[in-house]
């Protein structure tokens, strides 16, 4: 997760794919960690766009919280995202424009089916 944080190629991809309205950029669980390295000197890419992703209460649940450098939800609310988090390990998925995001691993299938609905709806 810290390495995707800190992904200088993943970040210019991320940055250019959400700016297009015909891409849809699309993670889940820890992936959102990519999300951070999405920015450059006008600002983070993600800045304001409602997401979700693990949640605090997850990692603290999972009794990794206390080992990790960073939590991601923390991360990603300095960052400037506008963070939902849903009940701990139920599937909860954020759709804001082209952008979909899932929590954790139950998200996977509601958040998969939100990026066909998007495609079938161009």
């Amino acid at each position: 997760m810290q390495d995707l944080a800190v992904g200088e190629s993943v970040g210019k991809i991320l940055s250019a794919a959400l700016a297009d309205p015909k891409k849809i950029v699309g993670a889940v669980c820890h992936g959102q960690a990519s999300f951070l390295s999405a920015g450059d000197s006008t600002g983070w890419a993600f800045k304001g766009r409602r997401l979700t992703a693990f949640s605090n209460t997850e990692e603290t649940q999972t009794g990794l919280a206390a080992n990790a450098p960073w939590l991601l939800e923390d991360q990603l609310r300095a960052a400037g995202a506008s963070f939902e988090a849903g009940a701990p390990w139920s599937s909860h998925v954020v759709v804001d424009g082209n952008l979909v995001t899932g929590q954790n691993p139950a998200s996977a299938e509601a958040a998969m089916k939100a990026i066909l609905d998007l495609l079938a709806a161009r």
